[in-house]
Protein backbone atom coordinates (compact mmCIF):
# COMPACT_ATOMS: atom_id res chain seq x y z
CA UNK A 1 0.00 0.00 0.00
CA UNK A 2 1.64 3.20 -0.96
CA UNK A 3 2.66 5.78 1.67
CA UNK A 4 3.57 8.56 -0.35
CA UNK A 5 1.13 10.75 -2.34
CA UNK A 6 1.48 11.95 -6.11
CA UNK A 7 4.69 14.09 -6.29
CA UNK A 8 2.46 17.21 -7.86
CA UNK A 9 1.40 17.56 -4.00
CA UNK A 10 4.84 18.16 -2.71
CA UNK A 11 7.62 20.39 -2.96
CA UNK A 12 10.34 17.89 -3.43
CA UNK A 13 9.54 13.94 -3.64
CA UNK A 14 11.74 11.76 -1.75
CA UNK A 15 13.69 9.54 -3.41
CA UNK A 16 15.65 7.39 -0.68
CA UNK A 17 13.89 5.05 1.86
CA UNK A 18 14.64 6.62 4.43
CA UNK A 19 13.28 9.85 3.29
CA UNK A 20 9.64 8.44 1.69
CA UNK A 21 9.97 6.67 5.70
CA UNK A 22 10.09 10.26 7.28
CA UNK A 23 7.30 11.78 4.63
CA UNK A 24 5.30 9.13 6.27
CA UNK A 25 5.72 9.83 9.52
CA UNK A 26 4.96 13.36 8.69
CA UNK A 27 1.45 12.71 7.42
CA UNK A 28 0.61 9.80 10.11
CA UNK A 29 1.15 12.67 12.48
CA UNK A 30 -0.76 15.63 10.50
CA UNK A 31 -3.42 12.98 10.64
CA UNK A 32 -3.57 12.41 14.57
CA UNK A 33 -3.36 15.75 15.30
CA UNK A 34 -6.27 16.74 13.02
CA UNK A 35 -8.72 14.46 15.00
CA UNK A 36 -7.17 16.42 18.33
CA UNK A 37 -6.72 19.90 17.46
CA UNK A 38 -9.25 20.15 14.20
CA UNK A 39 -7.06 21.73 11.25
CA UNK A 40 -7.07 25.84 12.42
CA UNK A 41 -5.13 24.33 15.45
CA UNK A 42 -2.88 22.41 13.08
CA UNK A 43 0.52 23.76 13.03
CA UNK A 44 3.45 22.67 11.03
CA UNK A 45 5.69 23.01 14.41
CA UNK A 46 3.38 20.84 15.88
CA UNK A 47 3.40 18.09 13.36
CA UNK A 48 7.24 18.05 13.76
CA UNK A 49 6.96 17.61 17.33
CA UNK A 50 4.66 14.93 16.85
CA UNK A 51 6.63 13.04 13.93
CA UNK A 52 10.11 13.35 15.62
CA UNK A 53 11.62 15.11 12.92
CA UNK A 54 13.56 18.37 13.11
CA UNK A 55 11.01 21.35 11.29
CA UNK A 56 12.96 21.86 8.49
CA UNK A 57 12.07 18.22 7.08
CA UNK A 58 8.28 19.41 7.08
CA UNK A 59 9.28 22.14 5.22
CA UNK A 60 11.21 19.84 3.01
CA UNK A 61 8.50 18.53 2.01
CA UNK A 62 5.80 21.16 2.75
CA UNK A 63 5.45 25.06 2.18
CA UNK A 64 2.80 25.22 4.82
CA UNK A 65 -0.02 22.88 6.62
CA UNK A 66 -2.16 23.54 3.63
CA UNK A 67 0.02 21.55 1.44
CA UNK A 68 0.50 19.22 4.45
CA UNK A 69 -3.35 18.60 4.61
CA UNK A 70 -3.57 18.25 0.34
CA UNK A 71 -0.64 15.47 0.62
CA UNK A 72 -2.75 13.73 3.69
CA UNK A 73 -5.89 14.18 1.35
CA UNK A 74 -3.57 12.22 -1.79
CA UNK A 75 -2.47 9.60 0.26
CA UNK A 76 -6.13 9.02 1.59
CA UNK A 77 -7.46 8.25 -1.89
CA UNK A 78 -4.46 6.13 -3.03
CA UNK A 79 -5.29 3.46 -0.16
CA UNK A 80 -8.73 3.98 -0.51
CA UNK A 81 -7.95 3.06 -3.79
CA UNK A 82 -6.28 0.48 -2.80
CA UNK A 83 -8.85 -0.99 -0.06
CA UNK A 84 -11.54 -1.03 -2.67
CA UNK A 85 -9.11 -2.91 -5.34
CA UNK A 86 -8.61 -5.38 -2.63
CA UNK A 87 -12.11 -5.98 -1.72
CA UNK A 88 -13.60 -6.60 -5.41
CA UNK A 89 -10.31 -8.96 -5.69
CA UNK A 90 -11.26 -10.84 -3.10
CA UNK A 91 -15.46 -10.81 -3.77
CA UNK A 92 -13.96 -11.84 -7.20
CA UNK A 93 -11.73 -14.71 -6.15
CA UNK A 94 -14.56 -15.88 -4.03
CA UNK A 95 -17.01 -15.89 -6.96
CA UNK A 96 -14.83 -17.44 -9.13
CA UNK A 97 -14.42 -20.60 -6.90
CA UNK A 98 -17.93 -20.95 -6.21
CA UNK A 99 -18.32 -21.93 -10.07
CA UNK A 100 -20.31 -17.95 -10.15
CA UNK A 101 -20.66 -16.14 -13.89
CA UNK A 102 -20.72 -12.89 -12.46
CA UNK A 103 -17.58 -12.05 -10.37
CA UNK A 104 -19.89 -9.66 -7.95
CA UNK A 105 -21.00 -7.31 -10.33
CA UNK A 106 -21.63 -3.57 -10.13
CA UNK A 107 -23.69 -3.98 -6.93
CA UNK A 108 -21.51 -6.10 -5.09
CA UNK A 109 -18.37 -3.10 -6.65
CA UNK A 110 -20.50 -0.42 -5.65
CA UNK A 111 -21.11 -2.10 -1.97
CA UNK A 112 -17.39 -2.41 -1.80
CA UNK A 113 -17.03 1.57 -2.94
CA UNK A 114 -19.63 2.63 -0.26
CA UNK A 115 -18.64 0.56 2.50
CA UNK A 116 -15.11 1.16 2.33
CA UNK A 117 -15.51 4.92 2.30
CA UNK A 118 -17.58 4.24 5.59
CA UNK A 119 -14.90 2.22 6.68
CA UNK A 120 -12.25 5.02 6.39
CA UNK A 121 -14.59 7.81 7.83
CA UNK A 122 -14.96 5.35 11.35
CA UNK A 123 -11.52 4.39 11.72
CA UNK A 124 -8.62 6.21 9.62
CA UNK A 125 -6.78 9.40 11.74
CA UNK A 126 -8.36 12.68 10.36
CA UNK A 127 -10.22 11.15 7.52
CA UNK A 128 -13.37 12.61 8.57
CA UNK A 129 -11.84 16.44 8.72
CA UNK A 130 -9.50 16.31 5.47
CA UNK A 131 -10.86 13.46 3.15
CA UNK A 132 -9.76 13.39 -0.02
CA UNK A 133 -9.79 17.39 0.19
CA UNK A 134 -13.05 18.30 0.37
CA UNK A 135 -13.75 19.52 4.16
CA UNK A 136 -11.04 21.87 4.31
CA UNK A 137 -9.25 24.31 1.58
CA UNK A 138 -6.71 21.90 0.30
CA UNK A 139 -5.11 22.02 -3.23
CA UNK A 140 -4.82 24.59 -5.42
CA UNK A 141 -7.99 27.34 -5.64
CA UNK A 142 -10.52 26.15 -7.59
CA UNK A 143 -9.36 22.74 -6.89
CA UNK A 144 -12.26 19.92 -7.30
CA UNK A 145 -11.94 17.00 -5.05
CA UNK A 146 -14.65 14.76 -6.03
CA UNK A 147 -13.70 15.07 -10.22
CA UNK A 148 -10.42 13.25 -8.63
CA UNK A 149 -11.96 10.73 -6.45
CA UNK A 150 -14.89 9.93 -9.62
CA UNK A 151 -12.23 9.42 -12.17
CA UNK A 152 -10.22 7.29 -9.74
CA UNK A 153 -12.93 5.09 -9.36
CA UNK A 154 -14.35 5.53 -13.00
CA UNK A 155 -11.58 3.50 -14.05
CA UNK A 156 -10.81 1.53 -11.13
CA UNK A 157 -14.24 0.14 -11.21
CA UNK A 158 -14.51 0.27 -15.13
CA UNK A 159 -11.46 -1.89 -15.68
CA UNK A 160 -13.12 -4.59 -12.64
CA UNK A 161 -16.84 -4.28 -14.74
CA UNK A 162 -15.06 -4.89 -18.38
CA UNK A 163 -16.59 -1.38 -19.58
CA UNK A 164 -15.08 1.49 -21.07
CA UNK A 165 -14.67 4.84 -19.08
CA UNK A 166 -16.51 7.21 -21.64
CA UNK A 167 -17.92 10.72 -21.01
CA UNK A 168 -21.39 9.33 -19.88
CA UNK A 169 -20.16 6.86 -17.28
CA UNK A 170 -17.63 9.48 -16.52
CA UNK A 171 -20.49 11.54 -15.60
CA UNK A 172 -22.61 9.45 -13.73
CA UNK A 173 -19.87 8.36 -11.37
CA UNK A 174 -19.09 11.88 -10.98
CA UNK A 175 -23.06 12.67 -9.84
CA UNK A 176 -23.23 9.55 -7.78
CA UNK A 177 -19.55 10.41 -6.04
CA UNK A 178 -21.18 13.77 -5.46
CA UNK A 179 -24.39 12.11 -4.14
CA UNK A 180 -22.42 9.81 -1.76
CA UNK A 181 -20.28 12.89 -0.49
CA UNK A 182 -23.34 14.42 0.50
CA UNK A 183 -25.55 11.37 2.17
CA UNK A 184 -22.86 10.40 4.23
CA UNK A 185 -21.80 13.39 5.66
CA UNK A 186 -25.21 13.93 6.62
CA UNK A 187 -25.40 10.69 8.39
CA UNK A 188 -22.49 11.08 10.36
CA UNK A 189 -23.76 14.19 11.37
CA UNK A 190 -26.95 12.84 12.41
CA UNK A 191 -24.61 10.06 14.60
CA UNK A 192 -21.37 9.94 15.57
CA UNK A 193 -20.40 6.44 13.55
CA UNK A 194 -23.18 7.47 10.55
CA UNK A 195 -26.83 6.79 11.22
CA UNK A 196 -27.36 3.42 9.56
CA UNK A 197 -31.47 4.63 8.19
CA UNK A 198 -29.42 7.27 5.99
CA UNK A 199 -26.83 5.37 4.87
CA UNK A 200 -29.06 2.98 3.60
CA UNK A 201 -30.99 5.40 2.14
CA UNK A 202 -27.76 6.67 0.17
CA UNK A 203 -27.06 2.84 -1.02
CA UNK A 204 -30.63 2.44 -2.36
CA UNK A 205 -30.78 6.12 -4.33
CA UNK A 206 -27.25 4.74 -5.41
CA UNK A 207 -28.44 1.64 -6.70
CA UNK A 208 -30.80 2.81 -8.56
CA UNK A 209 -29.51 5.74 -10.08
CA UNK A 210 -26.69 3.61 -11.08
CA UNK A 211 -28.82 0.51 -12.12
CA UNK A 212 -29.87 2.64 -15.12
CA UNK A 213 -26.34 3.21 -16.73
CA UNK A 214 -24.57 -0.41 -15.10
CA UNK A 215 -27.38 -2.73 -15.30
Amino acid sequence: MSTVPEETSLRRAPVQRRSAERLARILDACAELLDEVGYDGLSTRAVAQRAGVPIGSVYRFFGNKRQMADALARRNLDRYAQRVTERLTRGGDTARAAGAGDAGGWQAALDAVLDEYLAMMRTAPGFSLVDFGNQIPVGSRGAEPNHRVADRLTDLLCGHLGRTPDEALRRAFLVAVETADTLVRLAFRVAPEGDPRIIEEARGLLRAYLGQILG
